[in-house]
């Protein structure tokens, strides 16, 4: 008995592991656009920054530099503790999607955390002629509609937000790089769906060419490596382990009622 378990349990893992085989090929047959890995812009915005980068994200960023540095679409899961400072990775990502004249865009599940993203990265990017944008599902048809023609027309080089950001309306001038935060939050339609935005529509009659925009998806749940390459076989993986000196050590407990 005992072995017939361990036989279904292999089939059972056998076929996930095929099946993220085939979407890891699927999602890389279609190419990426490759954005030029810029050391000095980086070294500019870390300079700039009030605060010294850790090892592990100055690891992260080569990491994902480099990824997206090649044709292939990157597609990577960024994995770090609450404070282990994601955000600044993912803003020197979409850093460089915008240096190499293309667009950006993240999306959080709920407006506070978008709202949130967005005043970070405002910080973050000050200076840079970088110009952000905040779309969510309670903005006023007005700001939607500028927000939309912005982003459609290239002047706007940023989104942040939620899942408005996958609404028939939205469609973007270049995207090049996509990040999605608490990505266990977000259905596998929904990741397709902000994938699809990087291929723009065209009015002239044509197909417009297909590419895949790099994909970085950020997680705060502590996943074991091991662990994680099987339930994410068909994602890069990168880990934020160091903590930001003087950080507080974040202490979750249980209380029983």
């Amino acid at each position: 008995l005992h072995a017939a378990r361990r036989r279904l349990a292999f089939d059972e893992l056998l076929m996930l592991q095929l099946g993220m085989l085939g979407q890891r090929r699927d999602w890389q047959m279609v190419p990426g656009r490759a954005v030029a890995h810029a050391p000095e812009l980086l070294q500019q915005f870390t300079e700039r920054l009030p605060f010294q980068l850790t090892g592990a994200q100055q690891r992260v960023i080569e990491e994902i530099a480099t990824d997206m540095a090649r044709s292939v679409p990157m597609n990577r899961l960024l994995q770090g503790d609450v404070g282990a400072g994601k955000t600044v990775v993912a803003a020197a990502a979409m850093l460089l999607a915008v240096a190499s004249g293309a667009q950006a865009a993240l999306m959080a599940p709920t407006e506070i955390l978008a709202e949130q993203h967005f005043q970070g990265l405002s910080r973050l990017l000050d200076g840079l002629g970088i110009e952000l944008r905040l779309l969510t599902g309670s903005m006023s048809a007005n700001d939607k509609q500028q927000t939309y023609a912005d982003l459609a027309e290239g002047t706007a080089h940023i989104a942040i937000g939620t899942h408005a950001l996958i609404q028939a309306g939205v469609t973007f001038h270049n995207l090049a790089l996509a990040v999605i935060d608490e990505q266990h939050r977000f259905g596998v339609d929904q990741r397709q769906a902000l994938r699809d935005k990087g291929t723009p529509p065209t009015s002239n009659g044509h197909e417009p060419e297909a590419h895949h925009p790099h994909l970085l998806v950020m997680s705060a749940t502590p996943i074991p490596r091991t662990l994680a390459l099987s339930m994410y076989g068909d994602l890069d993986l990168s880990v934020l382990d160091e903590m930001p000196p003087g950080r507080e050590e974040i202490r979750t407990k249980w209380i029983r009622p």
